[in-house]
């Protein structure tokens, strides 16, 4: 043994290291003793020491502690003693035997072998206990390393077994041996129970250790498998493979989902990145002032600080989202980058192992077989290595993706509930949920793409390195191309984003301009305004498209400049090359390393303008929701909360403004403990602006507002949620049975709810749809009562119910022995009756106070309040007892004789009218029970009983009070009728067109290949120039010939989506603008149809045309692989039909899994966005009661239930993708297994069909994804083609219309016969069988408890309810034989909400525009509105905000009211449109509908006595049937008639 050993390692081990001979160049390979333990024993250690650190992440960042000890982890403790055990026992036994005075020397290895094994089977030994203790239930690093040493002591496997062998030999030989085997005996025994144990370790690392005994969040019957799956199953995603065969045998539905992993929810995510924004802000501040712990978790919630800061706090700048995003997601995303470098550098193996493979062909003869087969290996694990690390990246990169957009939607949830009403008029509140929607979803599409911003240019600059090689400064010139294509691409990348941006802003406007036709669709209807609306919207869509086609043809440039860039550079390089010299001549091996290496170059090539494109996009979201989050706030310190002071609520020397100019100035206003102060003034005089002051909701400019206590707050207009009417009311209190009654009787609210189909169980719609106004603000009214506050401020919460309603809502609730007595209390109000009984009355003139005091006081003032009560009294529109009652109150102040007579007379008027429509809550003392009223009691007379109430009237039908219907998610797969109806509206030419010219080009890419081929195999070309030269000009032929079929094949694509995206969007408003009110929009969510005009169109007008571009590209891909390969090596051919099988089922078993996560995402994604508007549009009624955190709180499950959705579906790709690649890798293992097997001599072929092989992986797995993209993406096709079957109202024009006069109706007589309606199929009739006649210029009054039908009269008359039976005529003609819009426009309607719409105040009066500007002016001075918009600076064109929420409530009323002298038809119907108008601007409607339709005939659904008084006729209603129709005074001489009796028990008669 004393050969002289050369290198320190042959020393180290006292024989040859390394081997080349023994190794590589012989037929039976094999590695040296010394290697096989060194080498092969140390990488794996090595490995394991290296990566260790993760395991010391993973058990500091675990959620669980307390793994109980069990079978698996006692037996892997036991095999790891077992193996420390037996190292020790190497050592000692080495010691023992060698060395010293023994024979055998003792080398270093001998000693440092045991020792370094020993090291790291402790280390690994450590770890046991300790994820026992941590909870880590399975870890990468010791799997690997298992696997490592297990698969590395194979070689030593056979080594020992043939030295075994030889010993045994010389053994049994008949020559006696001197040689003493002891020690090679221990080492063959040591080594194999060493290797029994690694393998025993490996497959026990195999599996994942049990449950935690403790965990951080609760871990339910259904938490997600990912979480206890071993490594093996994580890397291969097996945990999943439950889920896909449930979705594949039948369409997974909500409960068969997972939980959401804790460390994704918005409970974890939150925190972090709440405290990294904070940080940011306060960086943003030169004034540090205040330095704050981490994100405080104060039970939950999270507190952003403002960006907007003091007012003092001098501020750098805008504090952006993505400090704080790097800084929360940052180390995930690391990580993340980590494995991408790896899957990029064993990405350019692949080419070396092609030149080998290729060099091994081309000398057959030479090499033995062995090699050819390590090749074909080495290739397959090369690539199968790349799949797995590519899997996992991906992964990450998604749930990065996810978090950051959990962290975004709830900051600006968060911040929504905050912003300033200054900022709230910037943005509407469909651009703010666009935020959300768009902007946020932004970032997910973007981080899985991020880390080519370094790795694309990585990967470029190792391809090139390796071209280098090949090809030597030949390739600067392909470089070239590139480099001048870059800036070229770089331009048409900047077009594209301003074309972007101008197709965001028509979307924008587009949506909200359908979210005002929605959400007033009934008034469009009414006024049969359709036409103009639909034609707004198609305009804006029409520039939507053009800009979407400019982007087109940008996209299809890019998409042929990078088709061709590679193969303009191949071209290039190849000519460059063998034009430089003589002597440089492409072989195969050249040829097909340098393709491989292009075809790698193509995929940054191509990412890096996409994503650029995709960073601009960001970019700008970014900017918009810096924007948002940096708005101004509302001043939390603008209200102070100081007990010291002497009285609740008080406000000093006050000056408020909205934003602009002042509003509110010298407001001194002091509310004592439980004194009830009232606000009065004319419309617009700042009454509810002073409430929003005691809210905090206006800026403060001077003076000191102080509230003491909690706040209750009833707004103007109410806000309803959509929920259950009791959750409403309790908002979000417990529900306390006894109280809970009696605010329900207080607020007069138990016959509504009787009426109601599951009693307060009943589901309200959207902003309250099926409640009548009366019946919001009562439930807005109970809300307050029941949050038993100590403040209140309620903003005329009696403006909606009628005069009995209201009476008996302020003795019982607001009065001085209602339910909040011992409450502070401030009432704004427009009626006279109640102010005697209040404590103090402030009165309001043009935003100043200009008196306050008690009523006797004020009277006596002889100021502004006794002119408003004269004025009030000189309307008539008391009844008596309560001017009684006023009389009283002044005659007891003494000394104001002339307020004494406007009493009397107005005593006098009231008499001669004494009749009333109290027909449903009597008056107080008849409600205590005398007389038999009570049954009368059931419901408040407040009609606009809107359509579904009464729909819903007694109905125990839509179960038990769900009026929305659920949005349907479909299930299964998509019916190919749906394909078909987008190819046809594509258009069968461009479809056609577009098979082709993919086809043409797949052709033309191929022949290029095989053309190459033909050249590298082509001996002559060395000796001939002018054959060099033929072989280059076709080649570029042939490039040529691709370049342009690239560039048509996309344009056509990208025209045929365009033109689909055109003809859907177009029959979907077509569609929904002539939907039925009742049988569709009552129980359609607005949400649900915007968000099929926003998200569905969005996805038909972007995402389908480049997905339809991807999946052609793919097909054909995929294609010319199959048939190059075969083409080179036909007994491919066999294999490709298990590999299809294979490939199909893994297809079939994603796709329907994947497409039912989509749908399932989708719909749990719009209660995210529905929510978020309803809490924009509560915003001040939300923060008045302090319930700011529940909301966060419902936002954040809702996000988390959509992540639940969203996450396996993120999975299924990754378990999809690891499943397709494997596929892919056979093909490679195959196709170059039988190039180096099946005696193919042609290394041109071997190499193309290998290169095109290894290109195959990434097709095979866009193919899937693509397929499924567009199966996914098509469902907003089928939606949209859902609502096709939308119920449809009659036809708008019929041609028999044309006949009438223009003048129709002349008469105005309007007749009912026998006339029946019901709401929706299914409902009980509303009006059974009425008949009346009405002569022309009759004036009638219609009278009737709530849901006896009352406006279901005037809407049947409208056709919005079409007959069940019966029919109405107009003028001898049947209405039913004419279409809707011939009808509805010459009717005129007053309608009871006044419904204005964003645009000029022109567009508003006169849609059409056929109107001059003088009939205009004229209906302006009628309506009294003229000298208001005489004082606006643009006129008739000032724009009127979302909502007409700019003007107030009376002036809405009056331009309906212009609205209808413009039309002026022959029949006016009123629809009791006095309820939110203050007496003195009703009084102006009376006068004017008295003066200007005195020739028409005039229907009023009555509300208040004078209303009706002066009309010929009284229809009296009863349960959809007419039980009196004579005249007033007829009816009232008769004791009997019920008319009558509502009168009596009004005490009237």
């Amino acid at each position: 043994m004393a050969e002289d050993t050369s290198s320190p390692m042959d020393r180290f081990c006292g024989s040859t290291f390394w081997n080349a001979t023994e190794t590589w160049y012989t037929n039976d390979p094999d590695f040296t003793p010394c290697f096989e333990q060194t080498a092969l024993v140390w990488t794996p250690c090595a490995f394991y020491w290296a990566f260790v650190i993760f395991d010391f992440y993973y058990l500091k960042a675990s959620l669980d502690r307390n793994i109980p000890w069990n079978k698996l982890n006692v037996s892997k403790a036991l095999v790891n003693l077992g193996l420390l055990v037996i190292t020790a026992l190497d050592l000692i036994m080495a010691l023992v035997k060698k060395g010293g005075d023994s024979e055998l020397p003792l080398y270093d290895l001998d000693v440092w072998g045991p020792i370094i094994k020993f090291a790291t089977f402790l280390l690994v030994f450590i770890f046991i206990p300790l994820n026992r203790k941590y909870g880590v239930q399975t870890t990468g690093c010791q799997f690997i390393f298992w696997f490592l040493l297990t698969v590395l002591s194979i070689p030593r496997c056979r080594t020992e077994v043939r030295l075994d062998a030889e010993r045994q030999k010389i053994l049994n030989s008949q020559q006696p041996s001197e040689q003493d085997f002891s020690w090679e005996e221990y080492q063959f025994v040591s080594f194999f129970i060493f290797f029994t144990f690694t393998s025993i370790m490996l497959i026990l690392n195999c599996f994942a250790d049990g449950m935690p005994r403790q965990t951080k969040y609760q871990r339910g019957e259904n938490e997600i498998p990912e979480l206890s799956a071993s490594f093996l199953s994580r890397i291969t995603y097996q945990w999943f493979d439950k889920m896909a065969l449930k979705g594949y045998r039948n369409p997974l539905e909500e409960k068969d989902l997972w939980d959401l992993r804790p460390q994704d929810s918005c409970s974890e995510v939150m925190p972090i990145f709440a405290h990294h924004w904070n940080q940011n802000v306060r960086k943003n501040y030169k004034n540090k002032a205040r330095v704050e712990p981490k994100a405080q978790f104060s039970n939950g919630n999270v507190t952003f600080e403002n960006p907007h800061g003091e007012k003092n706090g001098r501020k750098k700048g805008m504090a952006s989202i993505m400090p704080p995003i790097y800084k929360s997601f940052g180390g995930v995303f690391l990580f993340g980058a980590l494995m991408k470098l790896f899957t990029d550098t064993l990405t350019f193996a692949q080419p070396q192992v092609l030149s080998l493979i290729i060099s091994f062909v081309e000398a057959q003869e030479a090499e033995p077989e062995w090699k050819g087969i390590l090749y074909a290996v080495l290739l397959f694990v090369l690539a199968a290595a790349q799949t797995f690390i590519l899997g996992q990246y991906f992964h990450r990169m998604f749930i990065v993706g996810l978090r950051i957009r959990t962290a975004l939607i709830n900051a600006i949830y968060r911040k929504a509930l905050r912003i300033s009403n200054s900022t709230k008029k910037e943005s509407t509140v469909g651009e703010i949920v666009n935020l959300m929607a768009v902007d946020a979803q932004r970032f997910m599409e973007l981080t899985t793409y991020l880390n080519m911003i370094w790795s694309a240019p990585l990967q470029i600059g190792l391809a090139l390195y390796f071209l280098w090689q090949q090809l030597g400064p030949s390739v600067l010139a392909g470089l070239a191309v590139m480099i001048i294509l870059i800036p070229v691409n770089g331009v048409i990348a900047s077009r594209i984003k301003t074309y972007q941006i101008r197709q965001m802003k028509y979307k924008d406007e587009r949506v909200k301009l359908m979210n005002e036709v929605l959400s007033g669709i009934k008034v469009l209807k009414l006024y049969a305004w359709e036409p103009s609306f639909e034609k707004q919207v198609l305009d804006i869509r029409d520039k939507e498209i053009a800009t979407l086609r400019s982007t087109a043809y940008l996209n299809a440039g890019t998409s042929f400049l990078w088709s061709c860039a590679p193969f303009l550079v191949s071209l290039v390089t190849f000519a460059t090359y063998v034009l430089i010299d003589e002597n440089n001549v492409l072989d195969a091996t050249k040829t097909f390393v340098s393709l491989s290496l292009f075809n790698i170059l193509r995929f940054p090539l191509t990412m890096l303008p996409m994503l650029i494109t995709n960073l601009v996009q960001t970019q700008v979201s970014v900017n918009r929701i810096n924007k948002f989050l940096n708005s101004e706030e509302l001043d939390p310190n603008s209200v102070l909360h100081d007990s010291s002071k002497p009285h609740p609520m008080s406000i000093e020397n006050g000056e408020f403004s909205w934003g602009d100019e002042i509003t509110l100035r010298n407001i001194n206003i002091e509310v004592k403990k439980s004194s009830l102060v009232a606000l009065v003034g004319t419309v617009g005089s700042g009454k509810s602006s002073v409430v929003q002051a005691f809210l905090g909701e206006m800026e403060k400019l001077a003076g000191v507002v102080n509230t003491v206590g909690k706040l209750a707050y009833v707004p103007q207009q109410a806000w309803i949620q959509n929920a259950t009417v009791r959750d409403n009311i309790l908002f979000g209190q417990t529900y306390d049975r006894k109280r809970y009654n009696k605010v329900i009787d207080a607020c007069a609210l138990r016959a509504d709810i009787d009426i109601l189909s599951a009693g307060d169980l009943t589901e309200i719609g959207e902003k309250g749809i099926n409640l009548s106004g009366g019946q919001k603000q009562r439930i807005s009214l109970a809300r307050a009562v029941y949050s038993d506050a100590d403040l209140y401020l309620l903003d005329d919460p009696l403006s909606a119910v009628d005069a009995h309603v209201g009476k008996h809502i302020f003795e019982e609730v607001i009065g001085p022995k209602g339910m909040l007595a011992r409450k502070s209390r401030v009432l704004v109000t427009h009626g006279v009756t109640f102010l005697p009984q209040v404590d103090s009355i402030y009165v309001m003139k043009m935003g100043e106070i200009s008196e306050s005091g008690t009523f006797d006081q004020l009277v006596k003032n002889k100021g502004a309040f006794a002119d408003f009560i004269i004025q009030h009294l000189q309307e008539g529109n008391e009844e008596e007892e309560e001017l009684n009652q006023i009389k009283r109150q002044i005659s007891s102040t003494g000394d104001v004789p002339e307020l004494l007579g406007t009493v009397e007379k107005a005593i006098k008027l009231a008499r001669t009218e004494s009749l009333s429509d109290s027909i449903s809550v009597t008056s107080a003392d008849s409600l205590m029970g005398r007389g038999g009223s009570l049954r009368r009691r059931t419901k408040r007379q407040d009609s606009h009983d809107s359509v579904a109430s009464a729909a819903s009237l007694k109905k125990k039908q839509e179960v038990e009070g769900k009026l929305i219907e659920t949005e349907k998610s479909q299930t299964g797969g998509v019916e190919f009728a749906v394909y078909k109806h987008y190819i046809k509206s594509v258009g069968i030419f461009l479809s056609v067109a577009t098979l082709v010219l993919n086809f043409v080009f797949q052709a033309f890419q191929i022949g290029s290949n095989l053309w190459l081929t033909q050249w590298a195999n082509d001996q002559n070309v060395a000796n001939d120039t002018g054959l060099r030269d033929m072989y280059l000009g076709v080649y570029g032929a042939f490039g040529f010939g691709q370049g342009v079929l690239a560039y048509f094949a996309v344009v056509i694509v990208y025209l045929g989506g365009f033109q689909a995206a055109k003809t859907i969007h177009n029959e979907l408003l077509a569609v929904i603008i002539r939907g039925s009110v009742c049988r569709f929009f009552d129980i359609t969510p607005i949400g649900r149809l915007l968000n099929s005009f926003s998200g569905d169109m969005d996805v038909v007008d972007e995402e389908l045309p480049a997905t339809m571009d991807s999946f052609m590209t793919f097909i054909f891909m995929v294609l010319a692989t199959i048939v190059v390969i075969s083409l080179s090596t036909p007994i491919f051919l066999a294999v490709i039909v298990p590999i299809a099988f294979l490939y199909y089922f893994a297809q079939r078993f994603y796709v329907a899994t994947s497409r039912q996560l989509m749908r399932l995402e989708s719909v749990s994604r719009s209660p995210i966005y529905s929510h978020f508007s309803e809490t924009v549009t509560g915003a001040s009624t939300i923060r008045a009661y302090n319930v700011g955190d529940r909301f966060i709180e419902e936002s954040d499950a809702k996000v988390d239930k959509n992540q639940v959705c969203k996450y396996p579906s993120v999975i299924a790709n990754r378990w999809l993708a690891i499943r397709l690649e494997m596929v892919g890798n056979l093909i490679i293992l195959f196709a170059s297994l039988f190039a180096v097997l099946g005696g193919q001599t042609n290394p041109g072929l071997v190499g193309l069909s290998v290169s095109y092989a290894l290109q195959v992986t990434q097709t095979l797995n866009w193919l899937v994804r693509m397929s499924s993209d567009i199966e996914t993406n098509i469902v907003s096709v089928e939606r949209i083609k859902e609502y096709g079957e939308t119920k449809q109202e009659a036809p708008w024009e019929l041609e028999q219309d044309k006949n009438k006069p223009k003048n129709w109706p002349q008469e105005g007589h309007v007749e009912f016969q026998n006339f029946q309606v019901r709401y929706r199929e299914g409902l009980d009739l509303v009006l059974r069988g009425v008949s009346f006649n009405i002569k022309g210029g009759e004036k009638v009054g219609i009278v009737g408890r709530t849901g006896a039908g009352k406006s279901s009269l005037t809407l049947a008359l409208f056709r919005i309810i079409e007959a069940a039976g019966g029919r109405i005529s107009i003028d001898g003609v049947d209405i039913a034989s004419m279409g809707l819009h011939m009808l509805r426009s010459r009717l005129t309607i007053i309608p009871q909400d006044p419904v204005l719409f964003s645009g000029s105040l022109r567009i508003n009066l006169d849609p059409f525009e056929i109107k001059t500007d003088d009939e205009i002016w004229k209906a302006l001075e009628l309506s009294h509105l003229k000298s208001f918009v005489k004082s606006l600076a643009a006129g008739l064109n000032h724009e009127i905000a979302e909502g007409g929420e700019n003007l107030s409530v009376g002036q809405r009323q009056l331009v309906c009211l212009a609205r209808a002298l413009l039309r002026k038809t022959k029949v006016l119907v009123l629809d009791e449109a006095t309820a939110a108008v203050d007496l003195e601007t009703d009084d102006l409607i009376q006068k004017t509908i008295r003066t200007e339709f005195k020739e028409c005939t005039v229907l009023t659904i009555a509300h208040r006595l004078n209303t009706i008084l002066d009309s010929d006729k009284v229809i009296v209603l009863d349960k959809g049937q007419i039980t009196e129709f004579a005249s007033p005074t007829e009816l009232l001489d008769n004791p009997k008639s019920a008319f009558y009796s509502m009168a009596k028990d009004a005490n009237l008669v």
